[in-house]
Formats: C-alpha cells, sequence, structure tokens
C-alpha cells in the first residue's frame, strides 16, 4: 500500500537516527555532564540555562523534570523537528535497535530552555537530569562564535593613529602576509590570547628584556612578558641585548599588543625567556648555542627559535654537541625553528639542515622568494622576510626588476645604543621570517587544535599542511610547502596529532653568524642562484 505523505528531508533524517542510535549512552555520559571542549579549552555555553528534550506524555511532567533540574517555572519552549515525528513511518530497524519505538512517541516529545535558579549550575542540572525517566537528553545552551572574525590591536606604529601598525608591518596583514588578525581571533576564542600559557626560547644576541645599569628594557615590553633566562656568553644571569638583532625577533614573536604603543607581536601572550648564545658582533661557537638549547629544554620551553646559521660547509660531524642538543630537544617535546640562511643557495646550512628543525626560508612583500633566501627541497616553509624577489620567470608574483618590497619592522636599537630604542630600517632575512614561524607554533600549541600536549611533529605537519602554495609548476618546490598561514594553521579542525619520531642522537665547535640581512650591520644580501 502506497502512501501520500510527504518524503521526509533524508539529511536530516541522518542527522537524526544518528542522534537516536546513540541515546542514551552518549545524552548524559562524560561528555554531557560537563562543559564541552572547543580545540582543546572550555567551549562557553550560558551560566544559567539548559537545554532538555524529554516525553510529556504524563501529567506533571513538565514541573516534574523543573523541580529535579533546580529550574524556574517559566521556561522557553523549543519547536519539535517535524522530520522526527516523520521519522517513525520508516521501516523497523532504521536508525538502530530500539530507535522505531521512540521515534513513535515523536509527537509525545519537547525540547524546552529551562533557566536555573540562582545557585544553581549547568553541571548540577545536567547531574540531576542524568538517569530521570522520560528524558532524552540534557545539554548546556552552547555559545557560538563568529567564524571569520578578526581582531585588530590599537597599537599606531610610527603614526599617531590606532591600529597605525598595520601600515608597517605588511608581514602579519597584507595580501601576503600571515593574516595575523584573524589568528589572534582564533586565540582569542580558544580562551588562549595570544598564545598564553606557552614559552618561546629566543637564542640570540640577548634581549632588552630589563632595565639593569647601562641597559634598557625595550618600550614596548613588559616585564611580565619574561621568565628566567641566561647569558651563555658573559656566563652570568643577565642575557641583556648588546646588538639589536635578538631585541628585533623577541618582539616579532612577543611585543606587547593591543596597549596604544609601537607595534604588535604575532604571540603576544606567550613568555619569551632570553638566552644569549651571540655576542654583541651576532658571532657564537655551536658549544654556546647547544648549551643553550639544553638550558631552554630544561626550564620549560615550548618552542626555540634560532635566527642564526654556520657556514655552509659545517656538517653535522662537525658539531656533534648541537646535533645532540636538537635531538635532546625534540625528544622532550620542544618544537625547533631555524632560519634557512641569506646565501640563495640549496645549501641548507645547520641548524635549519637538522632533521628535527623547521627550516624557514625568507618571502616578500609581492609574495615572491626573497632573492637572498636559500631555498629548495630542505626548505620546510617561507614566511615574510622582506627586501627584493628572486628571478623566477615562471612566477608571476616576482618582479626582480621592479622596486623592491619593503623591510621588516619591529621596535629594537635604533642605532647601537641599547638605550635608544625605535623602528629601524634594514631588517630583512631569514632571522626575520624564523620567528614568525616559531610564534605560529606557539599559537598552534596554545589554540587547542591538536590536543593539549601535540609533539614536534604534529606542530611541523599543522604547520606545513595549512600553508598557503606559492610559485608556479616550475618554482612551487623553492617554497617548501608555501607561505605560513598563522589563521589557518589556528582554525579548528585540520591535520591531527602525528607521533613524533626520533633518529639520530649525533651532534666541534666552529663559528655562526645571524641570519638577516642587516643594511645597519653591513651583511651582503647573497644573489639567487638561476635554477630548476
Amino acid at each position: 500500500m502506497s502512501s501520500t505523505k510527504p518524503i521526509p528531508n533524508l539529511s536530516v533524517m541522518a542527522a537524526i537516527l544518528a542522534a537516536v542510535a546513540l541515546w542514551p549512552a552518549a545524552a548524559l555520559g562524560a561528555g554531557g555532564t560537563g562543559a564541552g571542549h572547543r580545540r582543546g579549552q572550555g567551549a562557553g555555553f550560558a551560566p544559567a540555562r539548559i537545554v532538555v528534550s524529554y516525553e510529556s506524555g504524563s501529567p506533571g511532567a513538565l514541573s516534574a523534570i523543573s523541580r529535579a533540574a533546580g529550574a524556574r517555572s517559566g521556561t522557553e519552549s523549543l519547536p519539535t523537528e517535524p522530520a522526527l515525528q516523520a521519522a517513525a513511518e520508516l521501516p523497523l530497524g532504521a536508525g538502530g535497535p530500539g530507535a522505531r519505538g521512540l521515534l513513535r512517541r515523536a509527537g509525545a516529545l519537547q525540547t524546552r530552555v529551562f533557566r536555573l535558579k540562582p545557585g544553581v549550575s549547568v553541571h548540577a542540572a545536567m547531574r540531576r537530569l542524568a538517569n530521570r525517566r522520560g528524558v532524552l537528553w540534557a545539554k548546556p545552551d552552547y555559545i557560538a562564535h563568529m567564524a571569520s572574525g578578526s581582531f585588530v590591536p590599537d597599537d599606531p606604529g610610527v603614526s599617531h593613529v590606532a591600529g597605525g601598525w598595520q601600515t608597517l608591518q605588511w608581514n602579519f596583514d597584507g595580501p601576503f602576509g600571515v593574516d595575523a588578525p584573524e589568528a589572534w581571533a582564533n586565540l582569542i576564542a580558544d580562551g588562549a590570547p595570544g598564545g598564553r600559557g606557552v614559552i618561546v626560547a629566543v637564542l640570540d644576541t640577548g634581549v632588552a628584556y630589563q632595565s639593569r645599569g647601562r641597559f634598557l628594557r625595550s618600550p614596548d615590553f613588559e616585564a611580565t612578558q619574561f621568565v628566567k633566562g641566561y647569558d651563555f656568553v658573559a656566563n652570568n644571569p643577565y642575557p641583556e641585548d648588546r646588538n639589536g638583532h635578538g631585541t628585533f625577533v623577541a618582539g616579532t614573536i612577543a611585543e606587547t599588543t593591543n596597549n596604544g604603543r609601537g607595534l604588535t607581536g604575532l604571540a603576544y601572550g606567550v613568555k619569551i625567556m632570553p638566552v644569549r648564545v651571540l655576542d654583541a658582533g651576532g658571532e657564537g661557537d655551536a658549544s654556546t648555542i647547544a648549551k643553550g638549547i639544553r638550558f631552554a629544554v630544561d626550564h620549560g620551553a615550548k618552542v626555540i627559535n634560532l635566527s642564526l646559521e654556520f657556514s655552509g660547509e659545517v656538517s653535522a660531524a662537525d658539531v656533534p654537541e648541537l646535533v645532540s642538543a636538537l635531538a635532546y630537544a625534540h625528544a622532550h617535546g620542544v618544537v625547533i625553528v631555524a632560519a634557512a640562511g641569506n646565501e640563495g643557495s640549496t645549501d641548507i646550512p645547520f641548524p635549519a639542515r637538522d632533521q628535527f628543525a623547521i627550516a624557514v626560508g625568507a618571502s616578500t612583500e609581492h609574495g615572491c622568494l626573497a632573492d637572498y633566501s636559500n631555498y629548495g627541497r630542505r626548505i620546510d616553509l617561507v614566511a615574510p622576510g622582506g627586501g627584493a624577489d628572486a628571478n623566477l620567470p615562471g612566477d608571476p608574483n616576482c618582479r626582480p626588476s621592479g622596486v623592491p618590497g619593503r623591510d621588516v619592522y619591529q621596535q629594537t636599537f635604533s642605532g647601537t645604543s641599547p638605550r635608544i630604542f625605535g623602528f629601524p630600517d634594514g631588517y630583512e632575512g631569514t632571522s626575520m621570517a624564523s620567528p614568525v614561524v616559531a610564534a605560529t607554533a606557539a599559537l598552534v600549541i596554545a589554540s587547542g587544535v591538536l590536543g593539549p600536549s601535540p609533539t614536534p611533529a604534529a606542530v611541523r605537519w599543522r604547520l606545513e599542511q595549512t600553508a598557503r602554495p606559492l610559485g608556479d609548476a616550475t618554482d612551487a618546490a623553492d617554497y617548501g610547502h608555501g607561505l605560513l598561514d598563522a589563521a589557518a594553521a589556528t582554525a579548528p579542525g585540520g591535520p591531527g596529532a602525528l607521533a613524533a619520531k626520533r633518529n639520530r642522537t649525533t651532534t666541534t665547535t666552529t663559528t655562526t653568524s645571524t641570519t638577516s640581512t642587516s643594511s645597519a650591520a653591513g651583511a651582503r644580501r647573497g644573489s639567487r642562484r638561476a635554477m630548476r
């Protein structure tokens, strides 16, 4: 016998039957009796309301449930889904055992919002209803967030206008920036603004982190942004900057943000651990850097930034103590980010060459590989480093004969004095790109998108899989997995956690230099070799 009733919406029906098949075990189980979680952080819900679906056939059911939940007498009724009633006509067995009997009573189901009495928590109300006869489910009244929101801080940069930072920090919020405003909004929604809760170690020339003697704290840092570090060059607990490079790097990661002053830091909520391993000229030896890495690991860092490079001739066999320290960091769950070097070569130097380091090349304001950046199959990602475009004829974003892209800006020494600060020109290089990736790694960890304690391998994969492709088919490999996208990396969903892999632990002393091409330091920019 045929029926003339309209066919229910099958997509709605599938969702209903799936929910029915899970009831009652999932209705009021561990996830139902407590606050849910959004990407590892507490999901928001109304503090004085619960939503309850129940059978209303028996007299007094509403008042009985209201009393049991500790709710007020007045409640808001929600309509019963018509497709649920129509589902009662499905053949026996559809939706799982017992589903048909439940669906036949669809007309007797009521869904209401119960407003709780003062002093009654959502958790307590749900516990009271957990085993009550006739209750189909009880849930918090969850609160949604804008899916495409953004957070624009008021930092003025060099202007006197709130938000003026955007005119300088193209690397954060330009067409080929990393989309910091949306990443910031993601972390605010996660309850970890700016990557709060993560420690990032900056192994560099030191940081202008405090006022002491002839040294001043950078005006756009706060004392609370730092944890205890160490000076492995002078062998004392005061890793003051004598160059400006380390302060620039630290500012890129965590300069105070939305304080009406200066510029912004990509992971402004993290704690910086200043570890001085390079001298005032920007040089340091392998053993010193290795000690700095182990110190950072042993004192709670979750991310280490290494904006430094050795000569390309230095192999793993030459620096066993450094290779060992990098393996130590990886084995202890620390993400290592390193500058890929500024020689315009496919020969990636240590420490970026190490298997446990994320090797970061540099891109320009135009979305092209920077002409000085090392490149090729050993590059994991590129991030904004500033400067002129490489000569890649097949890449529509590259303009090597045009006006060079802008430098990268952050607050640091205006000259050589550790007491005078500004936003100097001349900073470009993979040293500037590396801390952008380190900051984003911290944001990923704090966001919870990979769970509460993601492995370094999982974080690397997340950054790679969410990167923005650059280049055409002939030169795409020069960019690694593409341009870092902080917004995509911290957005819901995406790649899951991967098990970290441990490999060799083998790691002589040599000399290293910072990997920025700063005009202030008179560094020479390497030319990009034409290779296919």
